[in-house]
């Protein structure tokens, strides 16, 4: 269990964060059966700040990244990035503002 939570779960041999991003995938699998969506990733990974070397030590600082719980392709070429959350951390809304000003998509949220 999470801090937040939030219990792992298994479905289709991917590992997800809680039990409400795990229903939400299977909910994305019955639409593409359906046809309503066209394809679905999980876990896409956006860089929102390369990684550097610091100016006046030279040490390698990490870049920074976003994860997404998924990004959903539609028929007519649209896509959306989806995160499914529990909890809205700090760290999160400031990673969704990098995200939304580097890429110009919202990030839908879904509530667990």
């Amino acid at each position: 269990m999470s801090k937040y939570g939030a219990r792992k779960t298994m479905v289709d041999g991917h590992k997800f964060d809680s039990a409400a991003e795990a229903r939400y995938y299977s909910q994305l699998k019955l639409l593409k059966r359906a046809g309503k969506i066209r394809d679905f990733i999980l876990q896409p990974r956006y860089v929102l700040l390369d990684g550097y070397r610091h100016p006046q030590t030279g040490r390698k600082v990490r870049g920074v990244e976003y994860v997404a719980d998924f990004l959903i392709s539609y028929p007519d070429g649209s896509q959306e990035v989806v995160d499914v959350k529990g909890v809205r951390t700090e760290a999160y809304k400031i990673k969704k503002k990098l995200f939304e000003s580097k890429y110009g998509i919202p990030i839908k949220e879904e509530r667990a």
